[in-house]
């Protein structure tokens, strides 16, 4: 975060509309980030959870879906921490937390669903490709820069950012940014949609993953 921080804040002078000062960039980034790392954690390391896991899978579906539904579990927990802690520096930098903040649930449910519904979907994957954990990382270090955590959107070709809005991700982080440091409410069309996609995503990542836990004996 510290290399990201340097590059985009001190070398490429990245800056958001909202707060032109480098300690805004700071604030903007780490807004980004709190979704970011929570999603990206949980996706990285669900293609490996079943074979991590199977010393211990003697059913290996219901145990594989707990242990892939308990690493969102974890990173939600250590989000709620991170947000603590970002509310924190709020106070020391701008002197309060906006009400807005009240808004987070509306946010970390479909965050969650979304999470959840990934995970689940790679775990299973992860048992029949056994490289997919690289692909992922591959795969996480693109999703990452074509959503706008490290710049502003304003500064994407406007064409680009018709269709990187479709990214779930690029909606939460608009989302917490907007009730974390801009005092409003999440865009409400993109906030439905993404309670759509997420509970989509959530429905059939489970019925993926539990219509294959036949499987992953004979595979584990």
């Amino acid at each position: 975060m510290l290399t990201y921080f340097f590059v985009f804040g001190v070398v490429l002078r990245s800056r958001f509309a909202g707060d032109q000062s480098r300690s805004g960039f700071a604030l903007y980034f780490l807004a980004g980030m709190l979704p970011w790392l929570a999603f990206s954690e949980a996706a990285g390391r669900s293609p490996g959870v079943m074979l991590e896991h199977r010393n211990f899978c003697e059913e290996a579906g219901v145990r594989g879906g707990n242990a892939a539904r308990q690493l969102g579990g974890r990173r939600l927990v250590s989000e709620l921490f991170a947000v603590v802690l970002f509310c924190g520096f709020l106070l020391a930098v701008r002197g309060g937390v906006p009400p807005t903040v009240l808004w987070l649930p509306a946010l970390l449910i479909p965050q969650v669903l979304f999470t959840a519904g990934v995970s689940w979907f790679l775990a299973a994957l992860g048992v029949f490709v056994r490289d997919l954990g690289q692909v992922m990382g591959f795969v996480l270090t693109i999703w990452f820069f074509v959503t706008p955590i490290c710049y502003p959107e304003t500064s994407l070709p406007p064409t680009a950012t018709v269709l990187l809005s479709k990214n779930p991700i690029y909606v939460l982080v608009r989302g917490y940014r907007a009730i974390l440091l801009e005092n409003h409410a999440p865009a409400f069309g993109a906030l439905w949609k993404l309670w759509l996609v997420s509970i989509v995503v959530f429905v059939l990542g489970h019925a993926w993953f539990y219509k294959l836990r036949k499987s992953f004996a004979d595979m584990i």
